[in-house]
């Protein structure tokens, strides 16, 4: 191999070590985590489960089909935005994310992972119970007809087919996500500056960098954010319009 041979290759391995990493799912170690005791009614602490409660702790009852266009205002501690999802861009992404809105998943949920110029990701349940009912509850993967370009919504994932809960939107032109398999299902229509303030200051998350760990995310959620990242934002509420 001559020289000039040996520094193309070195060109395209710098090129690759210095890629952002992709959005992805980290599927932490299973642990047994002992049952909470039982709620008496007799001590007065008794509470109703409403529907959407039920769906909280029951993905398959979350298959409600999306309509074609809806809106959806997040409000969260750096003010608020609105994602808007077209149901033909990705049809099963547009149908879980709208359950999932519609039964109240997104309240006090962190943007636990914040790369500038490449991401924010959230869709972690603060509470370890909620997250794991959803952590199996996986989607098949939709064609990409959207590039995820700017403020564009996509899933994270762990490999083909394997969507949940996890979102990120883009902050740039992140098209190299398209050919593997990324598909947005929508885009910040309103309050991208918003989004632009979320708190990155963390970093990658762990074990690559000093960011939150996702699979202590997934079992001790919010307490092991708020305790070890207090200056993370979150999201306060999420409701669709009208």
């Amino acid at each position: 191999m001559n020289i000039r041979h040996l520094a193309i290759l070195s060109a395209a391995l710098l090129a690759v070590s210095c890629a952002p990493k992709v959005p992805e799912m980290q599927e932490p170690e299973q642990q047994t985590v002992p049952a909470a005791p039982p709620v008496s009614s007799a001590q007065g602490n008794y509470k109703e489960m409403t529907p959407e409660m039920d769906i909280l702790k029951n993905p398959s009852k979350a298959t409600e089909k999306a309509p074609d266009n809806f809106k959806v205002k997040f409000v969260t501690t750096k003010g608020d935005f609105v994602i808007a999802v077209t149901r033909d861009w990705s049809p099963l992404g547009a149908d879980r994310f709208y359950n999932l809105v519609k039964a109240g998943f997104f309240t006090d949920v962190a943007f636990f992972r914040v790369i500038q110029g490449f991401m924010a990701q959230f869709g972690i349940h603060g509470d370890p119970e909620v997250a794991s009912a959803w952590r199996g509850a996986r989607i098949q993967d939709d064609p990409v007809k959207e590039s995820n370009g700017r403020g564009y919504v996509s899933y994270a994932m762990a490999g083909p087919n394997t969507r949940t809960t996890q979102f990120f939107i883009n902050y740039g032109d992140n098209n190299r996500l398209d050919g593997m398999g990324f598909s947005p299902f929508g885009m910040v229509a309103e309050g991208m500056p918003v989004v632009d303030t979320l708190y990155s200051g963390y970093g990658e998350g762990a074990p690559s960098g000093m960011g939150p760990d996702q699979g202590r995310v997934q079992m001790k959620g919010n307490a092991y954010l708020k305790a070890d990242f207090p200056n993370l934002d979150y999201i306060k509420s999420a409701q669709l319009l009208d």
